[in-house]
């Protein structure tokens, strides 16, 4: 599936880009909001790309779209957490714009064989980022895959991280199932547990237009990633990242990322820091959903530091 970067002409836009600037993309991705970016930022830019997926990095360091001639680009293997860390090593100083897409890639999303989608029969691993074998890791990451979760936690646990990142009505019933269901045997798969989700929830939750076990497979990867601590983190160290006037630019897409953004923002603008440059989120308009359907729940909050 080709990729199609998210409100990319609102993200061009609002990061004000210059020649020479020098641009944070967090969540580089596929890679699609870079491309533009490095465009704007020419000649004399600097950009850096941070994705905590090996292979994607891998995989941007060999696309041409990404080396023009008169913009310098860094790619880093590492979390978007750790950005002032980043910074200091790479010797780069602090950052006139920063963008965060926090909705993982198409790439990552089906070619990763970590189980994150129900798409696919893949092993319950859900980490986005996992280390070689012979790797020493700097990054923070959790060590739980998805199957240790859902065949070692209780079933209260379950229930709680289900509804806590997800706010799926019938996490309880979904537990209960689980629960059941390893008792007979070990849960291995991505399949299996979209199933087992299947025939916990009521028949008539197939009318939703999400397939039941979105809002599950979705609290696990959050859990898993700790999306929502290191989303809160890196907002609390956003004066260490940016210049004053830097601007950052955050595109969520479920309400628990958007609800932090939100808060994060306005608690920053009272203590003086930033001048919130969204009162109202910016959303894809109708023309955009209908060529990327994934853009549909995208949110963009913009900020600019003081």
């Amino acid at each position: 599936m080709t990729h199609i970067p998210v409100l990319l002409k609102e993200v061009i836009e609002i990061l004000n880009l210059e020649p020479r600037k020098f641009i944070v993309d967090g969540t580089i991705g596929d890679g699609g909001h870079a491309a533009e970016i490095l465009k704007k930022i020419s000649p004399g830019g600097t950009l850096l790309g941070i994705d905590w997926d090996k292979n994607t990095i891998e995989k941007l360091e060999n696309d041409p779209k990404l080396h023009p001639n008169e913009t310098k680009i860094i790619f880093i293997n590492e979390n978007y957490v750790n950005l002032p860390e980043i910074l200091k090593n790479q010797n780069l100083g602090k950052a006139d714009g920063l963008i965060l897409d926090l909705g993982f890639s198409s790439t990552l999303l089906e070619e990763s064989g970590r189980g994150l989608s129900f798409q696919k029969d893949e092993p319950l691993d859900m980490r986005y980022y996992i280390p070689d074998k012979f790797q020493i890791s700097k990054l923070k990451i959790q060590k739980l895959t998805a199957s240790e979760i859902i065949n070692k936690f209780s079933e209260k646990e379950l229930a709680d991280i289900i509804y806590k990142y997800s706010g799926e009505r019938f996490s309880r019933r979904i537990a209960k199932k689980i629960i059941k269901a390893r008792r007979n045997k070990k849960i291995k798969t991505t399949l299996e547990l979209a199933e087992i989700i299947k025939s916990a929830v009521p028949k008539n939750y197939k009318k939703n237009r999400l397939n039941p076990a979105t809002r599950t497979f979705q609290a696990l990867r959050i859990y898993i990633n700790n999306e929502l601590n290191n989303l809160s983190k890196v907002l609390n160290n956003l004066t260490f990242i940016l210049k004053p006037q830097g601007r950052i630019v955050i595109i969520s897409f479920h309400s628990l990322e958007d609800r932090i953004v939100k808060q994060q923002f306005k608690l920053l603008e009272k203590e003086g820091e930033l001048k919130i440059l969204t009162k109202k989120p910016i959303e894809p308009g109708e023309e955009e959903i209908k060529i990327n359907a994934r853009a549909r729940s995208a949110k963009l909050r913009a900020a600019e530091i003081l």
